[in-house]
């Protein structure tokens, strides 16, 4: 449920400016460039939050932590097994 909200606003936001942005551009000689740059404009900003959202649920590289920290862990927790550089 925590993803599914964010993710239908964000993307209806960007498909009422894709959608619904063309139809606002005054009559003139650009106006096809204007509504594909509207279109355009709306398509790249959903992919990019889309593929920026997505890297956040599942991280490629995930956090660092220090051995010394690791070994605090281990002796705390109980767990704590003979390491071959202590």
């Amino acid at each position: 449920m925590g993803i599914l909200i964010p993710l239908v606003s964000v993307s209806a936001f960007w498909a009422i400016i894709g959608f619904g942005g063309p139809w606002i551009v005054p009559k003139g000689p650009n106006r096809g460039i204007i509504q594909l740059m509207i279109v355009m404009t709306a398509v790249c900003c959903w992919m990019f939050w889309i593929m920026v959202f997505l890297h956040q649920l599942n991280p490629l590289i995930g956090p660092q932590i220090n051995v010394k920290t690791i070994r605090w862990i281990s002796e705390k927790w109980g767990d704590s097994k003979p390491l071959a550089n202590a």
